[in-house]
C-alpha cells in the first residue's frame, strides 16, 4: 500500500551559551551559572549536525543561551526568560523575543509545513542533554526519549529507537519519557497542537551529560545514536507501508 515518506527535521534549542552583546550587562555577574548545564545543553549541537549531515536532515539550531530566552518554553511560559532578563521592560521583553525565539519557531514551524504540503510525514527530532544530577538527585538513564504516548507514530518511532539503541549500544540505558515527560511544556509540544498525528512526529531526545565528558567514548555514543534512529526510521517505514516487520540480521553492537 502506499504511504507517506518520512522527512527528518532536527532542530536544537539550547546549543550554546552565547549572550547577546547588547544583554551583556545583565549578565555581568552569571559567567558561572552560563557554563552549567542551566546555561546550555553542552553535546546537544555536535550530536545534532551529526544526525542532520548523515542522515540528511535541516537543522535549526540556537547558541543564545537559554538564560536569555529559552526556545523549548512556550511564549507564555514563566520561565521563558530567566532571572537575570525577567527584569526586562514590556517593550524590551518583545524585541528578545522576536530576535531570538519567533524567528526559530517559525522557521521550524514552516519546515514541518512544507514537508506535509509536499505530501511527506514530518519526523522531528529535538536534541537535549540533561544533568546528571540534579537537586542532589542521580538521573539513572543515560538517554531518554520523550514522546506523547497518544500518538501512535510517536509510540511506535520511540519504541523501535529504543530496540535500536539496544542493538548497537546494549550498555546504555535508554527510558522512555525521562527525565522530563514528553508531554511537558516544550518545542515538539507545542507543534503537535499545530500537526496532525500522522502528518507530524516529534521526539524529544534527552543525552545524559556525563557522556558527553566520557571522550572518545561519546563519539561512540554518537554514532549509535545515529545509526540506530536511521534504523528505526527504516522498521517503522517498513512496518507501516507492509503492515508487518520482516527478520533482521543481527548486527554488531557499537558498546560505547
Amino acid at each position: 500500500m502506499n504511504r507517506r515518506a518520512d522527512r527528518l527535521i532536527v532542530t536544537c534549542e539550547h546549543g550554546g551559551n552565547r549572550v547577546p552583546a547588547r544583554h551583556r550587562s545583565l549578565f555581568a555577574r552569571a559567567a558561572g551559572t552560563l557554563r552549567t548545564h542551566r546555561g546550555w545543553d553542552p553535546g546537544a549541537l555536535p550530536l545534532a549536525r551529526r544526525m542532520a549531515s548523515v542522515l540528511g536532515a535541516s537543522l535549526d539550531f540556537s547558541t543564545v543561551s537559554r538564560l536569555v530566552v529559552d526556545l523549548n518554553r512556550s511564549e507564555t511560559h514563566p520561565r521563558i526568560v530567566s532571572r537575570w532578563t525577567a527584569a526586562l521592560l514590556p517593550d524590551q521583553r518583545e524585541r528578545l523575543l522576536e530576535r531570538y525565539y519567533r524567528p526559530f519557531r517559525r522557521r521550524v514551524a514552516e519546515r514541518v509545513s512544507g514537508t506535509i504540503r509536499a505530501g511527506n510525514r514530518a519526523v522531528h527530532v529535538s536534541v537535549h542533554s540533561f544533568a546528571p544530577v540534579l537537586e542532589r538527585v542521580r538521573r539513572n538513564a543515560d538517554i531518554g526519549l520523550l514522546y506523547d504516548p497518544r500518538r501512535a507514530g510517536e509510540r511506535s518511532l520511540a519504541a523501535a529507537w529504543r530496540a535500536a539503541l539496544a542493538r548497537h549500544a546494549p550498555a546504555l540505558r535508554v527510558r522512555m519519557n525521562y527525565p522530563y515527560l514528553g508531554t511537558s511544556d516544550g518545542h515538539t509540544t507545542s507543534l503537535r497542537g499545530r500537526f496532525q498525528p500522522d502528518r507530524y512526529v516529534g521526539i524529544e531526545l534527552e543525552i545524559n551529560q556525563r557522556l558527553v565528558r566520557s571522550g572518545a567514548r561519546w563519539k561512540a555514543v554518537q554514532a549509535a545514536i545515529v545509526s540506530s534512529l536511521a534504523e528505526a526510521l527504516e522498521e517503522v517505514g517498513r512496518t507501516e507501508a507492509t503492515g508487518r516487520s520482516r527478520p533482521r540480521g543481527r548486527k554488531r553492537a557499537l558498546r560505547p
